[in-house]
């Protein structure tokens, strides 16, 4: 453990606390690259950027050494702080969380994003999932960074668990349950609904990821209202954007690939990722259809 990453873990629980942090995501050394040029502030992996990258299909079909091998090299690439994609946490058991969080923390993440979702997309329970995270903050501890920040995805409107009209209650049960195993953060993909959002963000105590740009919610009206957080006329918004795997897919065109190691295809990638950079967060990117399983 270096001194510059237990900073830039601080650096990544601060931008939590000032309003929308926006997250923009990473598959290799190279697109990590592109997004420092563009100016932001902290960098985000993506399981289906990565998996993509190495030939696999998303949702865990990787392991556990070949997704901590790209966190490495991006964490490598970049003067920034970064928070790794790991997916279900290569393994069912509390054990295995914890030997993955060691791993990526050793590789030089500073935070995670965890599912409670399994391979066969089923959800773990609220209680299995609590076990799972005391275990990743364990893991953090005695890698010496307990500042770790655990973003905790569940995926219950992803995959459409349980009937529709109690869905938010699920995620909020679930939510009460992650915040006070540690979590330090909720996303909740495949929820577009601006309304449901918005209860989320004020029915549990964590800041709210959500995914803008094709296929997501729209950034721009997610971000709260107006008035300082705390005082009277502040409508709390989402706490964290990010463009999950649409950037790997807008971005990998074979001809901007070809020019990425080129100060041209520098230029080129910071236009298309300066969108999200900007306070215009709701603003459409130039990427092609998201996933419907997110990374």
């Amino acid at each position: 453990m270096t001194d510059s990453q237990q900073s830039r873990a601080v650096v990544l629980r601060e931008l939590h606390k000032d309003g929308v942090l926006v997250l923009p995501n990473a598959w290799d050394a190279g697109s990590a690259a592109l997004i420092a040029r563009a100016g932001v502030k902290a960098i985000a992996t993506t399981s289906g950027g990565v998996s993509w990258s190495q030939g696999k299909p998303d949702q865990q079909a990787l392991s556990r050494d070949e997704m901590v091998e790209q966190v490495r090299r991006i964490a490598a690439a970049v003067e920034l702080p970064v928070t790794a994609d790991v997916e279900g946490g290569y393994g069912p058991a509390p054990e295995d969380v914890a030997a993955t969080v060691e791993a990526v923390i050793a590789a030089g993440a500073v935070g995670i994003n965890l599912e409670d979702s399994k391979p066969d997309f089923t959800l773990f329970s609220a209680d299995e999932q609590a076990e799972r995270i005391r275990a990743a903050r364990a893991a953090a501890e005695r890698a010496g960074l307990p500042e770790l920040v655990v973003n905790l995805r569940t995926d219950v409107f992803l995959f459409g668990i349980g009937e529709e009209a109690g869905r938010a209650d699920d995620v909020l049960a679930r939510a009460a349950v992650y915040a006070e195993a540690g979590a330090d953060g909720l996303f909740v993909p495949g929820l577009l609904d601006l309304a449901v959002i918005a209860e989320l963000v004020e029915g549990q105590p964590l800041p709210v990821n959500v995914m803008a740009g094709p296929g997501g919610a729209d950034g721009g009206r997610v971000r709260g209202g107006r008035g300082p957080p705390g005082e009277r006329g502040h409508r709390r918004g989402a706490g964290r954007v990010h463009a999950g795997a649409a950037r790997g897919r807008g971005a990998g065109d074979p001809r901007q690939l070809q020019r990425a190691g080129r100060g041209a295809g520098l230029r080129h990638g910071e236009r298309r990722l300066q969108p999200l950079t900007r306070r215009t967060v709701g603003r459409r990117p130039a990427g092609g259809p998201v996933d419907d399983r997110v990374g």
